[in-house]
């Protein structure tokens, strides 16, 4: 009997705008004894709302760790290896699509890490990245989740340019590719020749809090050693073997508290992230206040969903103390909520304090809509030693501002101490932000150079000029349609809610009358194309004219959209837009060849970050076993499958073929 996981209880028949019971933070009784069914999963142990409280509070959280590791028997070894050492400081991690517009230029069909880098910098700079590479296009075919990588040309040059410029690298694995063609080994294998194969430093583990055993040996006995990171809350008993966590979706007490799995082992990195949060001061003031780190994920599996500008401010403002002081806030004695003056507490201002030797660095938070300014500190400061803002560069910490919903940090040493000279000119010369705005962006449709148009076949299904309403069909997955997030500051949507059918009306303008090919265009003609113009793509190594041995009249699939626009336009034609295609299909006479592949339509659209396409009318071919599969099988004319577009040849398909549309009289 499979237990029923609380993290993926039904979310709707309850607030998705508010914490799930799972999300909210754990109380930890007087003593620390708590039974480890809850205390070894919690995400966050609350912080009593008294401050009276907190002396108790940590003597009960020193007294839960110590009996947690006891009756582990946790030792830590992992983390003492020197090849995955780096993991405790790895601050910012962001996970991006491989395709994205700004590590790769679609015109060119090169990956540009330098263009990417400068793009991101406003973020403070990552310390690693996850190179997101199947979902959502996964299950188009038969390719697995190893294909997808293995298929693209030149991602080993991609990661040993990150390398060289101080960027770590993941992979992710998808535990749910279970339907499509199956690899030589099995998932274990696979995963630690693919991670020697292209020399990264992690995995993570989609939809996985921990791997098993067999997949744990597997990574950490590679060739580099792996890093293990888990989505969401990973047990006390995994922490062993899995040095980074993903803090998602955690809820805070107003009192910030303190991150399990973070106490339990200070060397745990973890990376806090609410994926559709437009306001992220939340998450990073809890990563502040547990040196902990942060996820950024500005584009959701091709949604927007970019950082405000207040908000980048405040992680270039923690990042830059905790690169420099990360012994500190590591190795350091961490006394939560320690330090405070009444005065800040009272303005929701709160105070934790990290010490190692003669140096003291005390994280603050403003829980405030307000910008706060004063001492926040209890303690006076004691003769011959000094105390400097390290968040905005001034030496005299005597008074300082919290920016509103922001964090500020104080470190305190010696007089005779060297000051951190380039921490402080780098704090002073950041100007900040109060802006927190969403930064919106629009995916506007990329119309190609217009092509000289040939007379119409004689079978095309005209299509009349004219403004009309169509309905739209749909899967809403988190690719989100043609505009905006499909989850905006919700907590972990789920199905039904998270793929479900879903209908629009879409308002579509016709300008001129439209000729759209009865059937797709098939092997023989594509073929004859290849050998009187003599085109051959800009990456050509994935590139298949259709499935081996077919025969002339079959649909021509391998090809991408930059293809088949190539073989439109030197017919004489162009494709039609998803529209076209949609109100054609509607006509007596449109026929889908056998097998059914799905259409292309130009229909590309750009918000500057991902590119994606429309594609129609379904195919033959289905993956099954996962709802994160793409769609399968023949549609309804009105369905649409928002396809998100890779390069290198990555985006040609034994599954999507495409057909010519004529304009029959100019555009009005």
């Amino acid at each position: 009997m499979q237990t029923l996981d609380p993290d993926e209880e039904n979310t709707n028949d309850i607030d998705p705008l508010v914490p799930r019971a799972i999300d909210r933070p754990t109380v930890l009784p007087a003593g620390g004894e708590v039974d480890p069914a809850v205390g070894d999963i919690a995400k966050i142990f609350a912080a009593p709302a008294d401050p009276a409280d907190w002396p108790a509070w940590r003597e009960d959280l020193a007294a839960w760790r110590l009996e947690a590791r006891a009756r582990l028997d946790y030792d830590g070894a992992a983390y003492e290896r020197r090849e995955t050492g780096w993991a405790r400081s790895a601050y910012s991690v962001a996970q991006i699509w491989l395709w994205d517009e700004r590590l790769f230029d679609h015109e060119r069909q090169e990956f540009t890490v330098d263009a990417f880098l400068d793009r991101v910098a406003d973020h403070g700079g990552f310390d690693g990245v996850v190179l997101w590479h199947a979902y959502p296009i996964i299950g188009i075919d038969d390719r697995n989740q190893f294909d997808f990588y293995r298929q693209v040309p030149g991602l080993d040059a991609l990661i040993a340019c990150l390398h060289d410029r101080g960027v770590r690298v993941f992979i992710d694995y998808n535990p749910w590719d279970t339907g499509t063609r199956r690899a030589d080994g099995d998932d274990p294998e696979e995963l630690a020749r693919l991670v020697e194969e292209l020399g990264v430093d992690g995995v993570f583990l989609d939809t996985m809090k921990e791997g098993d055993l067999r997949l744990i040996d597997a990574l950490l006995g590679a060739t580099p050693p792996q890093v293990l990171e888990g989505e969401s809350r990973v047990p006390n008993q995994r922490i062993r073997d899995h040095q980074l966590s993903w803090a998602q979706w955690f809820a805070d007490s107003e009192a910030p508290g303190v991150m399990r799995a973070h106490w339990f082992e200070r060397r745990h990195m973890m990376h806090s992230t609410r994926r559709w949060n437009r306001d992220h001061s939340d998450e990073l003031q809890s990563a502040w206040m547990n040196g902990t780190g942060l996820l950024v994920w500005d584009t959701v599996f091709g949604v927007w969903v970019g950082w405000s500008e207040r908000d980048k401010a405040t992680l270039r403002r923690m990042l830059r103390v905790q690169r420099a002081l990360s012994d500190l806030l590591v190795d350091g004695e961490w006394s939560p909520l320690d330090g405070a003056s009444e005065k800040a507490l009272e303005a929701g201002v709160y105070v934790s304090r990290y010490t190692a030797g003669e140096a003291m660095l005390w994280t603050i938070v403003n829980r405030g809509e307000t910008a706060w300014t004063g001492d926040p500190l209890a303690e006076p400061l004691d003769p011959g030693r000094r105390r400097l803002d390290v968040t905005s560069g001034s030496e005299d910490a005597s008074t300082v501002t919290v920016p509103a919903r922001g964090v500020t940090g104080i470190l305190e040493t010696p007089e005779w101490a060297p000051p951190p000279v380039d921490l402080l000119a780098g704090a002073a010369g950041d100007i900040g932000s109060t802006d927190a705005t969403f930064p919106a962006r629009e995916a506007v449709r990329v119309v190609p150079a217009a092509a000289l148009i040939a007379a119409a076949a004689a079978d095309a299904l005209v299509v009349e000029p004219g403004e009309r309403t169509i309905e739209v069909t749909f899967r809403r997955r988190e690719t989100g349609f043609y505009q905006g997030a499909p989850y905006v500051g919700e907590w972990k949507p789920l199905p039904p809610r998270l793929h479900d059918d879903r209908r629009e009306s879409v308002t579509a303008t016709i300008r001129g009358r439209v000729a759209v090919a009865a059937h797709e265009v098939t092997v023989g003609e594509f073929t004859s194309f290849l050998s009187q113009s003599g085109y051959r793509p800009v990456v050509d190594s994935r590139f298949l004219v259709g499935t081996e041995g077919a025969s002339g009249d079959v649909p021509v699939t391998g090809v991408s959209l930059t293809d088949a626009r190539a073989y439109a336009a030197w017919a004489g034609a162009r494709l039609p837009d998803e529209f076209e295609w949609q109100l054609a299909a509607d006509q007596p006479g449109f026929e889908r060849l056998t097998p059914a592949v799905w259409n292309w339509t130009e229909s590309e659209h750009s918000d500057g970050i991902t590119r994606f396409a429309m594609l129609k009318g379904g195919s033959d071919h289905v993956t099954t076993g996962s709802d994160w599969y793409t769609d399968g099988g023949i549609r309804e004319p009105s369905f649409s499958l928002k396809f998100l577009l890779a390069g290198r040849g990555v985006e040609r398909s034994s599954s999507i073929g495409f057909r010519l549309a004529w304009d029959v009289e100019s555009p009005r």
